[in-house]
């Protein structure tokens, strides 16, 4: 039995911040400003300035992707292709893998304001395939020997560049798709036993991974669910299915469907793809959605119908607008009272797609890393959608306002996973009118991220029986000011009342471990 004196921030229902915390076998067994006399003999944990609170959930993000890429290069702090260059070629040297991936270009964070090229990436590594990521996640540049091991697949997709080496759009998918099959599935195990290692130092107690990227019979979804089965240090990991084939969750025993890539229904800003409702400026270009309405509507009827729970990616506005319409439709043809269904990034909603959110009980997992993000800056946006819309970008507040359920999330690896840069962001927002208070930024790290996959009965805040998966933090984020929220530390991450133990073990324990595992997932 623990008890834990202090700052202890509840984010129950008001919010309340209490002085006692006793956790006994994994459970929360008192809250309150009085220790009972029955308590006085447990171990008592004094948190001084110090602040306990539930452990974070990252409610969107690409565990197999993010995994693959930490095992990698991240060149995101380079300031130039030359440095990324130089980063490259010290790569190559260390490396023993065929393929070697990068991730996190950018043009809008290097002084020459462009990608890599494919010539540049032939000079540092022409004797083995390499593919840099950028850092939207929806597209690539590649080396020539990459090139040309796929260029019969490709050539003839949309967003193929052969020139400058950039695929998007159905062409970047195939080299991710290419990419994903050509890892062994014990070094995917391996790298999410590293990811989530890493998770953990940042407080993260749970994740919602979007799967099925490219692997030979959506291997990874499979792999995903046995490794989440298979833990055994109380980390939580939630699976929902990207492609838009139903039997793909039922068949796994998989209440929830959607994501990115194949169940994406536009591109993103940072290729311009993001579908828009009017053209980006000085363009007539409005992007591209993916499906028509039907399709969507399809979708959304067919896995709404069989119970499963729906999440669909949308950018920009047009998109926005399209998810907002074939959930409706969904929820018109066959009602359901607690569908939890959610609509991924929201980053230009409308006010017509805003009030059937609010209608219909449409949760919204954001990445408020988005906001003042380095490698996607306000002055490039301004420059493609001008200052009005600029300024109705991520409208948390307003979402909040309208009684909308808002969750955050790192879109990892497009952002790093950290929910201290969520907060920072979010209270901090540049743009005033949709800042948020520290409660409520709290309140969307943890128990809104449970709420979203249905675990809010058991874990999110802190309250008398629930798990006792909580995080201390350096510091009280309701006290201090405001601009030093950035400064927060995760000081420790405990799962089921136990600080946080390493995942590393056999790859085969652990997938053994999951077959015969009956936890959640």
């Amino acid at each position: 039995m623990k008890c834990y004196i202090g700052n202890i921030l509840t984010v129950n229902k008001n919010n309340e911040v209490a002085h006692y915390l006793v956790e006994e076998n994994g459970k929360i067994i008192y809250v309150g400003n009085e220790l009972p006399e029955q308590y006085k003999n447990a171990e008592m944990i004094a948190l001084d300035k110090k602040a306990l609170i539930p452990s974070f959930c990252d409610t969107h993000q690409h565990f197999a992707s993010f995994s693959t890429f930490f095992a990698g290069l991240n060149v995101m702090d380079a300031v130039s292709n030359a440095e990324i260059s130089q980063m490259i070629k010290d790569f190559v040297k260390k490396s023993t893998a065929k393929t070697l991936i990068a991730f996190g270009a950018s043009p809008y964070s290097v002084k020459e304001r462009r990608l890599i090229s494919r010539a540049e990436l032939d000079a540092v590594c022409p004797d083995k395939e390499i593919m840099v990521v950028k850092y939207d996640g929806h597209a690539c540049i590649v080396n020539t020997k990459l090139l040309n091991k796929m260029d019969s697949k490709v050539r003839n997709l949309r967003g193929y560049h052969p020139d400058t080496g950039e695929m998007n759009q159905e062409a970047f998918f195939q080299f991710s798709n290419y990419i994903s099959s050509s890892l062994s599935l014990i070094d995917l195990v391996k790298n999410m036993q590293n990811a989530v290692d890493f998770y953990a130092e940042h407080g993260i107690g749970m994740i919602h991974t979007v799967s099925g990227v490219g692997f030979p019979m959506n291997l990874d979804i499979t792999f995903e669910k046995l490794f989440a089965k298979g833990l055994e240090n109380g980390f939580q990991i939630r699976v929902f299915p990207q492609p838009m084939n139903i039997k793909t969750a039922l068949s796994r025993k998989l209440p929830r469907i959607g994501g990115c890539f194949e169940s994406a229904l536009d591109g993103c800003f940072g290729s311009m793809d993001a579908a828009m409702n009017e053209p980006y400026s000085n363009t007539e270009d409005k992007g591209i959605l993916y499906y028509s309405d039907e399709r969507v509507i399809d979708f959304c009827k067919e896995a709404n119908r069989a119970g499963l729970q729906i999440e669909l990616h949308a950018i920009g506005d047009k998109a926005f607008d399209q998810a907002t319409k074939a959930l409706k439709a969904a929820l018109d043809d066959y009602p359901r009272d607690d569908h939890r269904h959610g609509i991924i990034h929201d980053c230009l909603p409308t006010e017509a797609g805003i009030k059937i959110c609010a209608d219909y009980n449409i949760q919204l997992p954001m990445q408020s890393a988005f906001i003042n993000w380095k490698q996607e800056p306000d002055e490039y946006l301004e420059s493609i959608m001008g200052k009005d819309r600029l300024s109705k970008l991520n409208p948390i507040n307003t979402f909040r306002k309208n009684g909308i359920v808002v969750s955050f999330g790192s879109d990892a690896p497009c952002t790093s996973p950290d929910p201290i840069v969520w907060i920072d962001r979010a209270v901090n927002n540049p743009n005033e009118n949709e800042r948020i208070s520290v409660q409520d930024a709290l309140r969307m790290c943890t128990y809104n991220g449970y709420y979203t996959t249905f675990d809010e009965k058991d874990r999110g805040s802190l309250e008398i029986g629930k798990t006792a998966d909580m995080v201390i933090l350096s510091e009280n984020p309701y006290t201090i000011d405001k601009s030093e929220l950035q400064n927060l530390r995760v000081e420790k991450l405990i799962l089921s009342g136990k600080e946080y133990r390493s995942c590393k073990e056999s790859v085969i324990k652990t997938v053994v471990r999951g077959i015969i595992s009956d936890s959640a997932y």
